[in-house]
């Protein structure tokens, strides 16, 4: 037991060296740029990205990863049941029977309810469970080693504002500093250490750019067409068969579910998206007779299914 936890906080701990990593780059850019170039007419804007980005970094770091709520854990009954029975056709009975009263529309590739046996819930809607966090994340997107933390539904505006705020900030600082590192390759540059970070910084400000600029349009596609990157490679399988586009909303409602309907705080790494992230609207692929349950009741929220006209009409 005791390696086993000695294990476990070694792994902690080294799962933090890319998030130091990333700040200690961060830091020094800082300094190159602040200190050793001072660019005085760029101070400005340069601050106002660097805040940008250090805010929506850290947010998509310190946002807990949301869980299921109480409502998707079996009932002590039924959770006895479960545990007792022996047979898989038999514990999916067992499932199918709690499902009814859910907003749960989604299935396994078989068709079967999906069910956690590590976190001990009925799986909404879009959550999956992380190896790495050991917790069912709820609309989860990917596990981030360079924020450490699971992108998911209570951190991915944050994440998505975190990839445009650190390619802008690497975009101003490559531009900015481009005639500085004309000026060294033409030994116009006082000789001086101060050089030395121009050639580094603007090497290491286009390098990230170029890489994080393909990740951030991968991400902005992603939210105009609703899916996670776990959807994307692997359609999400509804009672009628897989359906990559089943949580389509038209383009508008899609960008208003990650970012919210106030575009005013669309920039801000503020949370604003939509519902719970325990059910989600679905558009009514193949008419399933369950989905169209307008009025679903759920703990006192209405659970509102999209209809064909709203759809074509977003």
């Amino acid at each position: 037991m005791a390696p086993h936890h000695v294990l476990k906080c070694c792994q902690r701990s080294l799962s933090w060296i890319p998030v130091i990593f990333i700040n200690l780059v961060v830091g020094w850019s800082y300094y190159a740029y602040v200190v050793e170039l001072c660019i005085l007419s760029y101070l400005v804007v340069f601050h106002l990205f660097f805040i940008m980005f250090i805010w929506s970094y850290w947010k998509t770091i310190c946002s807990r990863p949301a869980n299921p709520s109480k409502e998707f854990c079996l009932p002590k009954v039924e959770k006895e049941q479960y545990e007792k029975e022996e047979h898989p056709d038999t514990q999916q009975e067992i499932l199918k029977k709690v499902v009814v009263g859910l907003p749960v529309y989604t299935r396994t590739g078989t068709g079967a309810v999906r069910y956690c046996d590590r976190c001990l819930v009925i799986k909404p809607d879009r959550c999956h469970h992380c190896s790495t966090c050991d917790m069912c994340v709820l609309k989860m997107d990917h596990h981030c080693p360079w924020v450490n933390n699971c992108v998911g539904f209570s951190n991915y505006k944050f994440f998505v504002l975190f990839l445009a705020y650190s390619m802008l900030y690497c975009a101003f600082i490559a531009a900015t500093v481009l005639q500085y590192f004309i000026k060294f390759w033409t030994n116009q540059l006082p000789d001086t250490h101060a050089k030395f970070h121009v050639l580094f910084l603007f090497f290491v400000a286009a390098m990230f750019f170029i890489s994080i600029l393909s990740l951030f349009s991968y991400h902005l596609w992603l939210v105009g067409k609703n899916r996670t990157t776990i959807e994307a490679f692997r359609a999400p399988v509804f009672r009628n068969g897989p359906d990559k586009n089943g949580f389509s909303l038209g383009f508008s409602r899609n960008m208003a579910e990650v970012f919210g309907d106030q575009k005013k705080y669309w920039m801000f790494p503020i949370y604003t998206s939509h519902g719970d992230g325990n059910s989600f609207v679905t558009r009514l692929v193949n008419l399933d007779p369950e989905q169209i349950a307008v009025g679903l009741q759920i703990n006192g929220k209405r659970l509102f299914m999209v209809s064909w006209f709203d759809f074509f009409h977003s």
